[in-house]
């Protein structure tokens, strides 16, 4: 089930990232609307992962786009370090977005084909500096080396003259080269081999302690953002189901879809049955026309009247735990207490 609120949402001085009630609409032909994001909130402390996931068409590339103002927001507000991002000026923007880098989902066409390597990692420099190209290699040289790629070698080649795992490594390079607090990481390994998977997923782990750095990593592979997610938000159809500490998602899941989610996971052993009572049915509804209360409604097994006339709020499991949901499978009371 999918909605709204704001009661999982944090304070404090150790929050770098709040967004709060993100809508994200496109005008479609016929006068229609598309409600790609509709009213989701969500804060990210300084050197925290968040692991945003969903299935394909749910809206977690929207999302991240959206806090970089790529598009502007249709509503609400993404506040970095205690700056409203929607209300600054397009060159005040330009130049926070050096405090926020993305690393996109297909490694190779991320990269000007026509460019050398060491170009295009430098580019980011040739537009805020250093100018001294002496000191712009040294940075370059430092960040190519940091994600693994002999800087030597690769200066004067070109992307297609590396492997999908190479490039994405290089894509690393060029995002933390003017030195970020937050990267947002759309999909980085979803094209790639599993054992380079493992491989981007562990440099990514060992960057971001070497550089303080926080993350948004965005995927639909719930297997891969276990173990890179200090918290987990669940997202549907543009709408935020779930919202916890990754094992405790992955351990005590709240929300039907999110249960289902982690059933859909396979498991590496041939002997294993497969569980046939366990499934959704249902094809995704289009969001031009998302449905009432609960957008989820149309495939859970549990829903019933309430679900197609209130659309469910976000309520407290526990201290970092909470679900939107009318029918929670753990159990929840009034005010929002676990009762588990």
């Amino acid at each position: 089930m999918a909605g709204s609120g704001t009661a999982h949402l944090r304070s404090g001085d150790d929050i770098l990232l709040s967004v709060n009630n993100l809508h994200v609409e496109f005008p479609a032909a016929g006068g229609r609307t598309v409600f790609a994001v509709s009213g989701i909130s969500f804060d990210i402390a300084k050197g925290e992962t968040l692991g945003l996931v969903g299935e394909s068409g749910c809206g977690k590339s929207t999302t991240g786009r959206a806090i970089l103002q790529l598009p502007k927001p249709t509503q609400g507000t993404v506040t970095l370090n205690g700056e409203d991002l929607t209300g600054v000026s397009d060159s005040v923007m330009r130049e926070r977005r050096t405090d926020i880098q993305m690393i996109f989902q297909d490694p190779i066409s991320s990269l000007n084909p026509r460019r050398m390597i060491g170009d295009v990692v430098a580019e980011p420099l040739e537009v805020w500096g250093p100018k001294d190209k002496d000191e712009q290699w040294a940075k370059v040289s430092k960040m190519l080396d940091a994600v693994g790629i002999d800087p030597d070698v690769a200066r004067y080649k070109r992307p297609h003259e590396f492997s999908g795992g190479q490039c994405q490594r290089i894509s690393i390079a060029r995002a933390l080269v003017l030195e970020p607090e937050l990267i947002i990481c759309d999909e980085p390994v979803s094209a790639l081999d599993v054992s380079v998977q493992a491989q981007i997923l562990n440099l990514l782990e060992d960057l971001k302690a070497e550089y303080g750095l926080t993350l948004v990593f965005i995927a639909h592979d719930l297997a891969v953002v276990k173990n890179i997610s200090d918290r987990v938000a669940v997202m549907y159809l543009g709408k935020m189901c779930e919202l916890s500490e990754s094992d405790e998602l992955y351990e005590h899941p709240a929300h039907p879809y999110t249960r289902l989610l982690l059933e859909s996971l396979p498991i590496p052993d041939p002997t294993v049955k497969i569980d046939d009572s366990v499934g959704i049915e249902g094809e995704l509804p289009s969001p031009l026309s998302p449905p009432s209360g609960c957008r989820f409604r149309t495939r859970c097994p549990l829903a019933d009247d309430i679900c197609a006339a209130v659309e469910p709020m976000m309520r407290r499991v526990n201290d970092e735990h909470y679900v939107a949901c009318h029918h929670p499978l753990v159990p929840v009371d009034e005010v929002g207490v676990s009762l588990r």
